[in-house]
This record gives C-alpha cells, structure tokens and sequence, in this order.
C-alpha cells in the first residue's frame, strides 16, 4: 500500500471522489446510450461496476493496470503469470498495446451481452461459468 493511501486524508479522498465522479458521468453515457436500452437493471448493474473497478484501480489514475488485474485475480485464488496478465489485458482493450484497462474498456467488456461472461470464462477456461457469473455478482 502505498504512504498516500494509508495517511492521504483529505487528498485521497478528493482523489477518488473526483475519480467516482468521471465513472458516474461515463456510466451517463452507456444509460443514455440505445444499444443497452434492453439490458436489464442496467443502472445497478454500472453502479456495481463501478464499485468494482474503483476497488482495483490502484493506480489511482482511473485505470486498472497490470498490478490491479493481479490483485483482482488472486482475491478471486487465480494467480497468473505476467504472460498470462498482458495477454488478458490485450484481450479486454480489444488487442490494442495498452498497460491498462480504462472504465469504458472494462464496461464493454462487462455489458457485451452474453460475450462478457463468455470473455471471462474464456480468460478463466479453467474456472467454471456459474463462477464466473457469481464473481461479478459478488459483493466483497
């Protein structure tokens, strides 16, 4: 952990509260948005999101990196190899080189339709699909 995120205080808060605020305006958009007009419970499922993604940003700059993929992972007892990260995170931002995956990446990756899950499962071939479901469903 790092010095700010024990003993930040006000700064931290600030931070993630100005964070919280851009995923909300970015959650906005997909609710506005025509093509996930027919997902069901859509405004809980972003504000589950985005708890989600807040929790594994630890970089603190809105994005989640290699580190935050891991750590989401291993909470989960699926420990990968740094291979393995890069090759997820190259799968979630759709192939492009990036070291990190952004909120709006994430969100297409999670309310793809039935591709989300099977994107999942298919990045955890190992892990059964009704897990895959629970853990997104999963409060912590």
């Amino acid at each position: 952990e790092s010095q700010t995120r024990t003993n930040g205080g006000k700064a931290y808060g600030l931070l993630k509260s100005q964070q919280e605020e851009k995923l909300n305006s970015i959650n906005e958009a997909f609710l506005s948005d025509p093509q996930y007009a027919e997902e069901e419970d859509l405004s809980s499922q972003l504000e589950m999101f985005k708890r989600k993604y807040m929790e594994f940003d630890l970089n603190d700059k809105g994005d989640i990196d290699i580190m935050g993929l891991k750590r989401m992972l291993e909470k989960l007892g699926l420990a990968k190899t740094h291979l393995e990260l890069k090759k997820m995170m190259s799968e979630v931002v759709g192939g492009k080189s990036k070291d990190t995956i952004s909120y709006t990446d994430f969100l297409n990756m999670m309310l793809g339709k039935k591709h989300a899950i099977l994107k999942l499962h298919k990045m955890l071939s190992f892990v059964p699909m009704a897990f895959c479901l629970a853990v997104l469903k999963y409060e912590y």
